[in-house]
């Protein structure tokens, strides 16, 4: 059952002296549970994808949706409550807060759910204890190795317990051991707890990791023979 739904997508972005279109015409689907990595030259539409499916971007045209809700039809505050509860987003930057400490930081998105401060404390725990942080709980982002931040926004992103995580180069700004150890966590968070998993890299090596590979080629998807979907 597809969990994800693109349907005839374009997105045009209008500026003052031109128009730019990174997706035409897209369908798109990922099935609950699968682990999907989208790739493609800079410029192909795979960030644009990504922000469409977290509800960051609104298609020009068409239809998004996730887990049940046509995002692209949700007002703003219907959309932060979707998207708190069922999207997980990791990015290459990590985007930690630097005056928090690694609980503080995993603990902000529950921040803006109706949860008691014990629920809150069992859900961080539960979190870092999934990503084998537990004890670097009290430490600021400075303190830690860039696969220990990464570990912490992974954790973050997971927090509430989301169907989908959705990651923008997750292993772009890591060495290879780190990055071999974010792609496991990936991996055991979409084998272990049935998280559905779709992410961008440029990566031979990372796409690997997933059990799809989806080629965007200037904002579709490549037709059958040009090697539009390739399984790892």
């Amino acid at each position: 059952m597809n969990l994800i739904e693109v349907r005839d997508v374009t997105k045009t972005f209008f500026g003052a002296s031109e128009e730019v279109t990174p997706l035409r015409e897209l369908d798109f689907a990922v099935e609950r549970g699968e682990f999907v990595a989208l790739m493609g030259p800079s410029g192909s539409g795979k960030t644009t994808l990504l922000n469409l499916l977290a509800g960051i971007d609104t298609p020009t045209h068409g239809s998004v949706t996730v887990a049940g809700e046509e995002v692209s039809a949700l007002s703003p505050r219907a959309l932060a409550r979707w998207r708190t509860r069922n999207v997980g987003f990791v990015f290459q930057g990590y985007n930690l807060l630097p005056v928090l400490t690694a609980w503080e930081n995993v603990e902000i998105p529950l921040l803006l759910l109706k949860l008691t401060r014990e629920q809150r404390q069992r859900k961080v725990r539960t979190a870092l204890q999934a990503v084998t942080l537990e004890d670097r709980a009290g430490h600021l982002p400075r303190q830690l190795s860039g696969g220990q931040q990464q570990r912490v926004s992974i954790a973050r992103a997971i927090v509430a317990d989301p169907e989908v995580l959705l990651c923008d180069e997750p292993t772009g700004n890591l060495d290879r051991e780190a990055a071999t150890a974010t792609l496991e966590l990936l991996q055991r968070l979409n084998k272990e707890f049935q998280k559905t998993v779709v992410m961008v890299t440029h990566d031979p090596l990372a796409a690997k990791a997933a059990g799809r590979v989806v080629q965007l080629d200037k904002g579709r998807i490549r037709a059958p023979g040009d090697g539009d979907t390739v399984h790892a």
